[in-house]
């Protein structure tokens, strides 16, 4: 048995809690807010971020870093990519001892648009940090359903370290060294999955979707594959699987954000509305700006981008895509 901190009380870090719990671990998972954590303790349930779903009472919940980091044999930072700077910055004293750490959030930081990892490990002076990514809503996870990810890592001990805590019948991990491309993989499906949900919204068919999703997939590889990925990571579970996924659940916050701006809502309307998270809306201007800087062509992140945050019309963004200059479908 090991002890493990959750740093993030959302949806995600509570299923990952869930597993570690299952596989006979001790888990702790912080939170920002002394009364919600509370009540989570005493309700057996976060009923904010994963309703429906009972959290075994030995689980503890804290809102103090160091009651929260006491002991820990890993740490497991589950923050969106928001607040994660700032959170992260907290926690440094207390995590720079730490044997273990890994990401599981899927977004690029809003300041310097580095990949989570890449910002932890800054923060933390220069520490491995593995990241944890693949098909996986929390709420699937959180029943038990039949689930696959990938946890990556320069230092291949680190990511063996989580697939052995985390490793069970309902929750296979493989490793990877190619952390960016594992990273990038879950930040950039985000923003493409509010494309596929404007599909949905404006109420085109399967076609329309399927060829969104792979032309989505070629853009992330496109950009992943500029920054240093490995190209076949993007064919495998933090890559298409986690693309799938994300463009086509129910569950999919990103999707159902696209849905509603299909369907005529504006960006605040939707945002007034949502209690979780959604990352896309806030990394598809970093994903914009980071395909700029590198100069990769990214059609649709751009036009996820204008009607997020330029008011541009959906249905002349999906016009706009559809009457671009003819073009080869691979790139040489």
């Amino acid at each position: 048995m090991k002890q493990i901190t959750i740093i993030g009380d959302g949806g995600w870090g509570t299923a990952l809690g869930l597993v570690l719990h299952k596989n006979g671990h001790a888990v702790r998972i912080w939170g920002p807010f002394e009364g919600y954590i509370a009540d989570i303790q005493t309700q057996g349930e976060n009923r904010k971020f994963l309703p429906g779903i009972p959290c075994p009472a030995d689980i503890k919940w804290t809102a103090d870093p160091a009651t929260a980091m006491a002991g820990t044999d890993a740490a497991i930072l589950a923050i969106p990519s928001k607040f994660y700077r700032d959170v992260v910055t907290r926690f440094a004293p207390l995590l720079k001892d730490c044997p273990a750490i890994a990401s599981v959030t899927k977004g690029l930081d809003r300041d310097t648009h580095h990949r989570m990892t890449e910002t932890a490990s800054t923060l933390l002076g220069g520490k491995a940090v593995a990241a944890l990514s693949g098909p996986s809503h929390a709420e699937e996870v959180a029943k038990g359903a039949a689930t696959a990810v990938v946890a990556a890592c320069a230092d291949h001990s680190i990511a063996e370290v989580f697939q052995t805590l985390f490793n069970c019948d309902v929750f296979r991990v493989y490793t990877s060294d190619d952390v960016i491309g594992v990273e990038l993989g879950g930040a950039l499906k985000n923003v493409i999955a509010i494309a596929a949900g404007v599909c949905d919204g404006i109420g085109f068919g399967d076609n329309s979707k399927a060829a969104l999703i792979t032309r989505g997939l070629a853009e992330i590889t496109r950009l992943g594959v500029a920054l240093g990925a490995h190209p076949a990571t993007f064919s495998g579970l933090s890559g298409m699987g986690d693309l799938i996924v994300t463009c086509v659940s129910q569950h999919s916050r990103n999707r159902r954000v696209g849905e509603r701006l299909g369907q005529g809502q504006t960006l605040d309307e939707i945002m007034a509305q949502t209690e979780q998270v959604a990352e896309g809306v806030w990394n598809s201007a970093n994903a914009k700006a980071l395909a700029a800087k590198k100069g990769v062509d990214v059609p649709i992140t751009d036009e996820v981008y204008a009607v997020l945050h330029e008011g541009k019309d959906p249905r002349a963004a999906v016009t706009d895509l559809l009457t671009r200059d003819p073009r080869p479908e691979r790139d040489e």
